[in-house]
């Protein structure tokens, strides 16, 4: 006896191998559905209203001083403290580096202490004082950090520097400046790829030699 095969042969003939015959089921099973569809429905699926009208229902608000400025927001209970920033008050000096809390180019203050805000919720920060890279000159006056990674060019490419100067002022403040190497301890958090970091540790000591408090 002969073994069978599957093949197309052993198959029962329905008549949808016929291209055009499936064409015409799919086009008719679709116009069928779209007359069936409420007409508010399509309105709202060719808008994304549904996504919309979601989206502003998982907000919630949020009221935080930014720069010593007070600022009422809605924002989604997922987004970071550093999209907030970036996204929707237009603060583009704090970096979006690694964005998993382990470069340090997002540091920002948050009631004077240094955080990564890519690893911070917004709704975190509810009714605290944020302050990022912008906020520490004074009009045309730079802050005494800043005016020291110039004098010691403590930077390259740039990218990370307004996350070494906020975390370098929170070095200070905290009162982890009093050797290089507890700068370099304490400063570790935050990386620099073209690898400025003896010219970084200069700015520190010589700001901290100058007294600073911020």
């Amino acid at each position: 006896m002969e073994k069978e095969e599957f093949g197309t042969d052993a198959m029962p003939q329905t008549g949808l191998e016929d291209p055009s015959r499936r064409s015409f089921i799919k086009q008719s099973s679709l116009l069928t559905a779209v007359a069936l569809a409420p007409a508010t429905a399509i309105k709202a699926a060719e808008g994304h209203l549904d996504e919309q009208i979601a989206g502003a229902l998982e907000k919630l608000p949020l009221r935080m001083e930014v720069n010593g400025e007070m600022h009422n927001l809605s924002v989604e209970p997922r987004a970071t403290l550093l999209d907030i920033l970036r996204e929707e008050m237009d603060l583009t000096g704090t970096k979006k580096g690694c964005d998993h809390g382990q470069c340090g180019a997002c540091t920002v203050h948050v009631d004077g202490q240094r955080v990564n805000s890519c690893l911070t919720l917004g709704i975190m920060v509810n009714g605290k004082k944020v302050t990022t890279i912008e906020g520490l000159a004074k009009g045309d006056e730079l802050h005494p950090m800043q005016a020291a990674f110039l004098k010691h060019d403590a930077f390259q490419c740039g990218y990370c520097t307004p996350g070494q100067i906020m975390s370098a002022v929170a070095c200070i403040n905290e009162g982890h400046a009093n050797s290089e190497g507890e700068i370099r301890e304490f400063m570790s958090g935050n990386i620099c790829r073209c690898g400025a970091y003896p010219n970084i540790v200069n700015a520190i000591t010589d700001v901290k030699n100058g007294g600073m408090e911020a």
